[in-house]
């Protein structure tokens, strides 16, 4: 039985909507940038039709990506996680955005949070070994939070604290703050979480290091990530 494609009933074609769901959730644009950049293609949408768009079809496209590359990585086991927890403001109030990168800089995991507690921490570790097993290896600050949670769970040996061992997390916060000031920051903790996951999955399938590879292999590792963005959610 042949899968029902998700662009049923719509008018405009699959391949624009993965290009301005691209468009928006990889690059620091906001709605109407990317309506004038679709403009100069000869295509004219309203920046609520890209709204409607990202919301409908980003959760889906993340989805796939994110069940391709964690049945690749189940094969073997990350020994080394990052996590660290951002401020975020929603409507002038702190909440805090707990995020995990494996010893590549890969995004594991984006929870939000009203707080920063153990019970805060409990929740994303357990989310994060029930995707991902257990690692041997934790990097955390010194946030008393993250050895209760893992006192817990029975991991206190795999915790690691150190200045600069958390760089790799640190950095990883860089494009997730680019389209923070892009978007003009966020109204609602739902929005913010499904973008923050969304925005992770989109980020890793894109993210070829190009500073590792020579620029012929950058080249074709781009163009492969770019053939596979256009066939997702193809029926």
């Amino acid at each position: 039985m042949n899968k029902r494609s998700p662009f049923r009933y719509f008018k405009t074609s699959p391949e624009i909507i993965r290009l301005a769901v691209m468009m928006y959730v990889r690059f620091p644009l906001s709605l109407r940038n990317v309506e004038d950049l679709l403009h100069e293609r000869g295509i004219d949408v309203s920046h609520e039709t890209v709204r409607f768009w990202w919301n409908r079809f980003g959760p889906m496209f993340a989805a796939e990506i994110r069940r391709k590359r964690v049945d690749r990585m189940r094969a073997f086991s990350p020994w080394r996680w990052h996590v660290d927890e951002l401020f975020v403001k929603i409507n002038g109030e702190r909440h805090y955005l707990w995020r995990a990168v494996d010893h590549e800089g890969e995004v594991l995991e984006a929870v939000v949070t009203k707080r920063r507690n153990k019970l805060a921490a409990l929740k994303f570790l357990r989310k994060l070994m029930k995707r991902y097993g257990l690692p041997q290896e934790i990097v955390t600050d010194r946030l008393p939070s993250y050895r209760a949670a893992l006192r817990e769970l029975g991991g206190t040996d795999l915790q690691i604290t150190g200045r600069w061992l958390n760089n790799r997390v640190e950095n990883s916060h860089l494009p997730f703050r680019r389209r923070e000031r892009a978007m003009l920051r966020f109204r609602q903790m739902r929005s913010l979480q499904l973008f923050a996951a969304v925005h992770s999955s989109v980020h890793n399938h894109f993210n070829q290091e190009r500073h590792l590879y020579r620029r012929d292999n950058f080249k074709l590792n781009r163009a492969t990530a770019l053939a596979e963005w256009r066939q997702l959610c193809a029926a």
